[in-house]
């Protein structure tokens, strides 16, 4: 460590309190990576401020003094946005955490930025609201970082990314500037809309510190059925069906691919089979009820008549909490099935849902040569157009080969990223699904908003 940088930590320690900037060796292997586990490095030194201002105190002196900077949240992550760079600064806001207020008649909360997901569903649930975002990681992510990387999840198809559940906020420039916008109404045309330039960033351009989020009303019951469908072309076509029957009332629509579910099947104490035959697709079905039994009864009805047509092989509702437990279980442990491939390795894509199966038939043609028998397992949130593909690797010399597979075949109709972010890990990608133009633009406003790339550098851009 250089003088120069000895004496900005010196700094910045004065400015948090006692214990609250850790060394390295402190800090431990948990501020070194974030849940993908690569190339972990250990920061310069982890601060852990508790205050919009300290935050402000931090990034004031770390622009002045060019030091470059990383911001955590819950390091749930899955390309490299929150994993250190030699010399960076973490800035983690695990202690910026707390639900401030609730507004039950406006449905909206205000909360801290390193507050856990789940902390805050639970928060709304008390007033009997809730707040629509759901994650797999629901119980380590934080706000923050699901604002940063525009988090998507499970009910997308009925309440968006994050970006339609963001407010307001308060966002901390590169330079120690406060920037507070947070309005806590739907509609709000009074000039620019600044908080958009910090949603789904990446950190990049501002630290979010706090945030208004809308809430929504609590659903009595959410009814879960599980469907096998013969083929693609009734899955797609039981997505319409399902649409066409419940409206606003369908949370989810969750496409498993035989080979993944047999897979978690496999890999995961869920209990017996739910249906004697296999299937090449599965699906979890959510609706969610606020008169439960006319609900019950009328997907009951919907289920018959999708076996009738034949694009449902067999279906069932399930008929406790438990049952539903399991079978989201499979398909929200994907992270834990991917530590049982080998070094596991994740795709997280987006594409029309009509070229979803020459992509996949493309993807079965050339990944062989470069992970031989080992499949890429598929599934994803259909509705929305995003499938993940998992995997597991025998070295991390394989993952730029089969790069150029996966986001070579999506190049000029889909995204290298639905849901996760870019981070370090697809930055070399972007240009596959942005524009020159649109790059030129990112650019400009990182930019003005960072002229010294103090703010995870080298994420996104």
């Amino acid at each position: 460590m250089t003088d120069a940088s000895a004496a900005l930590l010196r700094e910045v320690a004065t400015q948090l309190p006692a214990g609250a900037l850790l060394t390295p060796e402190e800090a431990g292997a948990r501020h070194r990576a974030d849940w993908t586990r690569v190339n972990p490095c250990a920061p310069a030194a982890v601060a852990r401020p508790r205050a919009t201002d300290e935050v402000a105190a931090i990034l004031r002196a770390c622009h002045a003094a060019g030091q470059p900077v990383v911001v955590q949240g819950g390091l749930t992550g899955l390309a490299g946005g929150a994993t250190p760079r030699a010399g960076e600064l973490a800035l983690s806001l695990e202690r910026l955490a707390g639900v401030e207020w609730i507004d039950a008649d406006a449905g909206a909360m205000q909360v801290c930025a390193g507050t856990p997901l789940a902390v805050a569903q639970a928060a709304a649930e008390a007033h009997g609201l809730q707040l629509a975002l759901d994650l797999g990681s629901r119980g380590s992510c934080t706000v923050g970082g699901n604002i940063a990387t525009n988090a998507g999840g499970n009910r997308v198809i009925r309440y968006g990314m994050m970006r339609e559940l963001v407010l307001g906020l308060e966002a901390v420039l590169a330079d120690g500037t406060v920037l507070t916008s947070l309005s806590p109404m739907l509609k709000n045309n009074a000039g620019y809309d600044l908080k958009q330039l910090f949603i789904g960033t990446e950190g990049t351009l501002g630290v979010v510190t706090r945030a208004v989020l809308r809430l929504h009303a609590a659903p009595r019951e959410r009814l879960t059925a599980f469907v096998a469908a013969p083929s693609f072309a009734a899955l797609v076509a039981l997505l319409r069906a399902a649409r066409g029957e419940f409206g606003g009332e369908l949370g989810s629509f969750e496409a498993m691919w035989s080979n993944y579910y047999e897979l978690a099947l496999a890999a995961l104490p869920v209990g017996p089979r739910p249906f004697d035959g296999r299937h090449p697709f599965y699906v979890l079905l959510e609706i969610e009820a606020l008169e439960p039994v006319a609900v019950t009864t009328r997907l009951e009805s919907f289920l018959a008549r999708q076996l009738e047509a034949g694009t449902a092989a067999e279906a069932l509702i399930t008929r406790s909490l438990e049952e539903g437990a399991r079978l989201w279980r499979v398909r929200e442990s994907a992270g834990e099935i991917m530590m049982t491939l080998g070094i596991p390795m994740g795709y997280d894509v987006s594409l029309p849902i009509a070229r979803m199966p020459a992509f996949l038939e493309r993807l079965d043609a050339e990944v062989p040569a470069v992970l031989g028998e080992q499949p890429l397992y598929v599934f994803g949130h259909l509705g929305d157009g995003n499938l993940h593909l998992v995997t597991g690797l025998r070295s991390p010399g394989q993952i730029p080969a089969l790069d150029q597979i996966v986001y070579g075949a999506l190049a000029g109709y889909g995204s290298v990223s639905a849901e996760h972010g870019i981070g370090q890990l697809k930055r070399h990608w972007l240009p596959a699904s942005r524009s020159p133009a649109e790059l030129a633009t990112m650019r400009l406003l990182k930019s003005a908003l960072d002229p010294r790339n103090i703010l995870n550098p080298g994420r996104v851009l």
